[in-house]
């Protein structure tokens, strides 16, 4: 049985609705989760008990627990709690903020930490507030090094988005097996699901090296 690539172009406008699909709910996962990982980053770093102790658990329990199991919660136990049903679009965006700010607030952490502590000591020294201090001083010199891992991060979430198919969203690797299932033409298909994922992270790691070199990180 030979190669049918017609199946490919006949169902292309379905196959690029799914996968905007993806690309916009890792954007806006991205946009989401980055600030809400800075703060809990701020957190796991502070020296007052209760906030240090409340982010250290809450890191540790998402990164403990497989993505699949967060938008199964969010999924099922957000309209239980609203008392109203919640589209699969929004409980996986939710699932997706809240856990991936969890990798985010590591990379953060780590970042902030690779800044020398008399850089922070000189800022405060100054007058600036502590949080003068983390925003105008620590944190742009962090963003240096945090450079490198928050690109493969976004390209991670990227990634991420196929397990919304769970639910029933439609994003690109969903939408690829619905057509597969009607036209029987798996290997065409699959192939070329396998060839956008490719493009699309190639094009993510070009982009992050090409902000290593604006940084002036060595390779």
């Amino acid at each position: 049985m030979g190669f049918d690539w017609a199946v490919i172009h006949d169902n292309l406008p379905f196959l690029m609705r799914g996968l905007w699909n993806s690309v916009q709910l890792a954007a806006i996962t991205v946009v989401l989760s980055f600030p809400l990982g800075c703060i809990v980053a701020l957190g796991r770093i502070s020296r007052r008990r209760w906030l240090r102790y409340p982010a250290t658990m809450l890191v540790h329990a998402l990164r403990s627990n497989p993505l699949i199991l967060i938008v199964f919660w969010f999924f099922f136990l957000v309209p239980i709690l609203t008392g109203r049903p919640v589209g699969d679009f929004a409980s996986v965006l939710a699932a997706f903020v809240v856990f991936f700010s969890a990798y985010f607030a590591e990379i953060v952490r780590s970042g902030i930490q690779s800044v020398r502590r008399g850089q922070l000591e000189a800022a405060l020294s100054t007058g600036l507030t502590y949080a003068q201090a983390m925003r105008f001083i620590v944190l742009p010199q962090a963003l240096r090094s945090m450079t490198p891992s928050l690109a493969t991060e976004c390209v991670i979430v990227f990634q991420g988005t196929t397990i919304a198919y769970v639910v029933g969203m439609r994003e690109f690797l969903h939408t690829t097996f619905l057509v597969t299932e009607r036209t029987m033409r798996p290997v065409e298909l699959y192939l070329f699901a396998a060839l956008v994922y490719f493009v699309v992270c190639l094009a993510g790691s070009i982009f992050a090296r090409r902000l290593e070199g604006k940084a002036g990180i060595p390779r």
